[in-house]
């Protein structure tokens, strides 16, 4: 009998290098590709802006106006269109002149505000704010606002809302009221599903609807319901509108049951609600009449869902390049480098930029990311890249917020570009609040 066992032996090579080659050609398709390229567009254009303005050496937080104001313009347009009051959140536009800009552009002189100085700062130099608490601060804020009051003309009993969450709360508002002589506007913030505090049931309010209407110097001015759980919470099977309907709906029994209380109601009251993720969801059917917006004017990344996909990134930090070099991890993991570079590309060129480790990401030159070898700094962070990106020392790289609030205060006066150069500064709230 014929022996085939070379033949067969044969045959599994050759299967076997197929296999082999087939792999083969698998990892190299899996290698990462060139991300890197050159600045360009509005990068280039600001960066040569800076240069110009001498304003290039150290981090800088850029504002676009054209794109700031067209998102304005865009807030309002839905505001206005649904006859809804635009209220702006003074913490997300840290800035009088950032404020004023927009103000101007919506047409509006409503804040919302988070913390005490902040509430002196504006009511000193914006005494025509018509002011809301964005959250419910202790009774001993008020006391110490009411003891040093503007100089400005800021009236607190005509433009100043204080925002009460519990029954508790509002009885120290009470005695702050009756130990200043001085009357307080109040308003109520309700729970509409986010569970991050406020009145949750209509037994609760009806007796803090009480206390006000035996308290003259208590005056009730409105609610206050936020619901950016609405677009927070995973959307399964129609779960966010769902929600959605249901804080509607909850708004609507606040509502209703104010309605029916014996409190008299005579002055406009104030029936906040929303913010950026969700301001777009309000078309003035509901029991709401004025929604709050601060981020979406200026769209940091974390504001990037489809119902804000017409608004423009109008923010970014710009930093200069230090030292620009072939990538080298430390000691310890050079072997580990090693192999990133010859695996990746995008991992072979280490550029050490002034500063970093901020609440933001590199955008250009595209394909500048950071090492897991290295780690974050905030004093000279390594961004790694091709070298496609083509930069030397001194060269701009742009980082794009994923918020506003804080990380528009870390950089000095804010530079505003427009047209091609930089045609002013606004300085920014202290960093406290």
């Amino acid at each position: 009998m014929k022996n085939n066992r070379p033949g067969l032996l044969n045959r599994r090579r050759v299967v076997a290098a197929g296999a082999l080659a087939a792999s083969g050609a698998a990892l190299l398709a899996a290698r990462p590709a060139d991300r890197g390229a050159p600045q360009a567009g509005d990068f280039a254009a600001i960066a040569q802006a800076l240069k110009a303005a001498g304003m290039a050496s150290t981090p800088t937080l850029v504002v676009d106006r054209a794109r700031l104001r067209a998102n304005a313009a865009k807030v309002q347009a839905h505001a206005q269109g649904h006859r809804l009051a635009l209220r702006l959140v003074n913490k997300s536009l840290p800035s009088l002149r950032l404020l004023d800009e927009v103000g101007a552009a919506a047409a509006g002189a409503r804040q919302m505000v988070f913390s005490l100085p902040y509430l002196a700062l504006v009511a000193q130099e914006r005494p025509h704010t018509d002011v809301l608490l964005g959250k419910p601060l202790p009774a001993a804020a008020a006391a110490a606002f009411l003891a040093a009051p503007p100089a400005s003309g800021f009236d607190p009993a005509r433009q100043l809302q204080w925002l009460v969450d519990t029954p508790q709360r509002l009885a120290q508002y009470r005695e702050v009221a009756r130990g200043r002589g001085q009357p307080l506007r109040i308003n109520i913030e309700i729970d509409v599903g986010l569970h991050r505090g406020g009145v949750a049931d209509e037994e609760t309010l009806r007796s803090m609807l009480q206390m006000v209407l035996e308290e003259p110097l208590l005056r009730f001015a409105g609610f206050m319901g936020y619901d950016a759980h609405t677009q927070k919470i995973p959307d399964i099977v129609g779960a966010r509108e769902r929600v959605h309907r249901q804080v509607l709906e909850t708004y609507q029994r606040f509502v209703d049951a104010l309605r029916a209380s014996p409190l008299p109601l005579a002055e406009p009251l104030t029936f906040n609600t929303a913010g950026s993720p969700t301001f777009r969801l309000h078309d003035g059917s509901g029991a709401a009449n004025e929604v709050a917006v601060g981020s979406a004017m200026v769209l940091p990344s974390d504001f990037d869902t489809p119902l804000l996909a017409d608004l423009q990134p109008a923010v970014w930090i710009a930093t200069p390049v230090l030292k620009v070099g072939d990538f080298a991890a430390p000691n310890g993991v050079g072997a580990l480098g090693r192999l990133a570079r010859a695996w990746d590309i995008n991992q072979r060129t280490a550029h050490f930029i002034h500063g970093g480790n901020w609440l933001a990401d590199p955008v250009s030159p595209p394909g500048l990311g950071t090492s897991a070898l290295m780690g974050l700094s905030s004093n000279q962070q390594l961004l790694v890249g091709s070298g496609g990106q083509a930069l030397r020392p001194d060269d701009m790289v742009f980082f794009r917020p994923r918020q506003s609030e804080a990380v528009l205060q870390q950089f000095g006066d804010i530079v505003v570009y427009e047209g091609g150069q930089v045609v002013d500064q606004w300085p920014v709230f202290p960093a406290r609040g």
